[in-house]
């Protein structure tokens, strides 16, 4: 080798246009100095799960009704806490293929990573309490039947969701997404806050607390990034956030307070066998609000999110279901819902 460098006569051949969507070329351009520092503070708050005091949660503690609903409890909400690492993901694979600027894919990861742990803690209370749960376990009982049977249709329609998702990620601009995410996280701080709230177990106490940390952090980054995609919207887009607003009641329900009728795809015995079971998790010490409690949460959620959207000219949808006046918004199809939490 004799170290010169080749030019070739005429200079340098240009490289070809990558096509796009592509993670390349890339870049780490840095618009929004609030998000990077989001981010920072995100690694410095990482929780381990494997940490809270499992020993506590003993089995003989409870009887096999409470066991049995906090099972059921969780399996609920891993129909959206365990979608979470996913749907992230995929975001935080879109937000790459886009170019979005460095924070805004720093911060999506660090939500993948948060939803993550959120997953692992349904895990190891179900695998503590339950053994075999959500699905893998022989039911015997009629009430352990109507668990089994419940959470297979609650997974029905999460596999319907993220078919739907799928398409979304792609179909919507950044600013209906994360009026989605942003309505998901809202519902989730104010879930959280009142589950730390009104539980009378340790275990769950300090899990829930931690979480609720993380989506309050979440919500912060949501917003960070409406504010520079909210000035400027079209009426169209405007009105697809109106739309997936009533879609994000409509999904999140489940966890919240209870699935409206005429959605979701569930038997006729669902909602009944639900409350049954709902019952045995409240009177295991759990912290799962009254009916009246998680109306009257779900409505200072939608009130935070309304104060937030109008603000920017969007409509807010009618919520009949708790006396919320609004635009009506016809029918929603699930393969247009984004689903969060």
């Amino acid at each position: 080798m004799d170290g010169k460098l080749t030019v070739p006569e005429g200079g340098f051949w240009p490289a070809p246009e990558i096509p796009q969507p592509n993670i390349y070329p890339m870049e780490w351009r840095v618009e929004t100095d609030k998000l990077a520092a989001i981010y920072e503070k995100s690694k410095r708050v990482v929780w381990n799960p494997a940490d809270l005091p499992w020993d506590d949660l003993r089995p003989g503690d409870f009887t096999p009704e409470q066991r049995l609903g906090i099972m059921y409890w969780f399996a609920v909400l891993a129909n959206f806490d365990a979608s979470g690492p996913a749907v992230f993901a995929r975001a935080t694979i879109h937000a790459f293929e886009q170019h979005e600027e460095d924070p805004v894919r720093k911060c999506f990861f660090s939500i993948t990573r948060d939803e993550m742990n959120h997953e692992e803690c349904c895990q190891r209370t179900i695998a503590k309490l339950w053994p075999g749960g959500p699905l893998d376990w022989r039911p015997e009982t009629d009430l352990e039947k109507a668990a089994h049977n419940n959470i297979g249709w609650l997974y029905h329609n999460g596999g319907r969701y993220w078919q739907g998702y799928n398409t979304a990620v792609r179909k919507y601009s950044l600013a209906v997404l994360f009026t989605s995410f942003m309505m998901g996280e809202m519902a989730a701080s104010t879930l959280f806050r009142g589950m730390a709230t009104g539980t009378e177990h340790p275990v769950f106490d300090e899990m829930f607390k931690k979480i609720g940390r993380d989506e309050s952090r979440h919500l912060q980054i949501c917003m960070t990034i409406l504010e520079n995609e909210w000035p400027g919207l079209t009426e169209d887009v405007k009105g697809q956030i109106t739309k997936q607003l009533r879609a994000g009641f409509v999904f999140l329900s489940m966890i919240l307070w209870e699935p409206p009728d005429g959605f979701w795809d569930l038997p006729p015995y669902f909602l009944p066998n639900h409350r049954v079971l709902m019952d045995h998790a409240r009177d295991a010490g759990l912290g799962v609000l009254s009916f009246e409690e998680q109306a009257e949460n779900w409505k200072v959620a939608i009130a935070r999110v309304r104060a937030i959207v109008e603000r920017w000219g969007i409509a807010f949808p009618a919520i009949p279901e708790l006396d919320i006046s609004g635009v009506e918004v016809t029918m929603i199809d699930p393969e247009d819902i984004i689903p969060v939490f």
